[in-house]
């Protein structure tokens, strides 16, 4: 059963996505692109694009990129990270949803992307709906990250354990986390995007510690209007951990970067 759609669920997020979450390395995006045969003549859909990181990493391989979320406030963002980035001028952003893609233009797209946006949408009606919407050959491509089980991640326990109190009160996690929650995988290969490979990079990062405050702060869960007044104190309790394992104020991340391509089948 997808989870309950909330248009304005990050509304107070949307400004720590860009400072506190990591981007997707431009290896991954290059091989993507490769792998789908994007070309400057071709159109891409970022879906539930947020401040549009894969917008503006797809606008140089790409003739038109289409950015479609429901958060006002997630689109200001996009616009304004697009402008920074220098692609402004081949990406358009739109207010929309999977479940509602009446604004975009008609015409068909070689690729769509979604950034760990998936689990929001009804995977089936979204996919469905993808299938008239995509180019013969063309692609989804569902991004995501992960952190490694390596030597350098386990301040990510005790990190975890802080948010845990509040992360498992979220009836999108407790969805996410059941034993019936069906992976992305499933949907793609029940879809005619069955055609389906991983690509994946690994980085090892240095991250201050006021981005990883900044990343609580751009998810749903532990967003500003979610915490509440509970905000402050639990800050004051992460920067205290974070500070302890920290080496000249910044900690080490190994995180995978994925994209799971499912391409269109004739």
């Amino acid at each position: 059963m997808p989870i309950k759609f909330e248009p304005n669920r990050f509304q107070s997020a949307a400004r720590y996505y860009v400072p506190g979450r990591l981007n997707y390395p431009a290896s991954l995006i290059q091989r993507v692109a490769e792998r789908t045969g994007l070309t400057a003549q071709e159109r891409v859909l970022d879906l539930g694009c947020g401040p549009g990181f894969l917008a503006a990493a797809f606008a140089p391989h790409a003739g038109e990129v289409f950015g479609v979320d429901p958060a006002p406030a997630m689109l200001r963002e996009a616009e304004q990270f697009t402008a920074e980035a220098g692609v402004r001028g081949n990406t358009t952003f739109l207010q929309g949803s999977s479940y509602d893609l009446s604004a975009l233009p008609p015409g068909l797209f070689r690729l769509v992307t979604i950034g760990r946006a998936f689990h929001w949408m009804d995977r089936a009606a979204t996919l469905k709906e993808l299938e008239t919407r995509v180019l013969p050959g063309g692609a989804v491509a569902l991004f995501e990250d992960s952190h490694c089980k390596a030597p350098e991640n386990p301040w990510r326990v005790r990190f975890q354990e802080l948010l845990e109190p509040f992360i498992t009160q979220d009836e999108s996690y407790a969805a996410r986390h059941s034993p019936d929650w069906c992976p992305h995988l499933s949907f793609l290969l029940r879809s005619r995007f069955n055609q389906v490979e991983r690509i994946g990079i690994i980085q090892k990062i240095e991250t201050p510690v006021e981005r990883l405050l900044d990343r609580v702060l751009s998810q749903s869960i532990t967003s500003e209007e979610r915490l509440g007044a509970q905000r402050g104190p639990l800050l004051e309790k992460l920067r205290r951990l974070l500070a302890a394992e920290a080496v000249d104020g910044y900690l080490t991340e190994v995180v995978e970067f994925s994209a799971l391509l499912g391409t269109l089948a004739p």
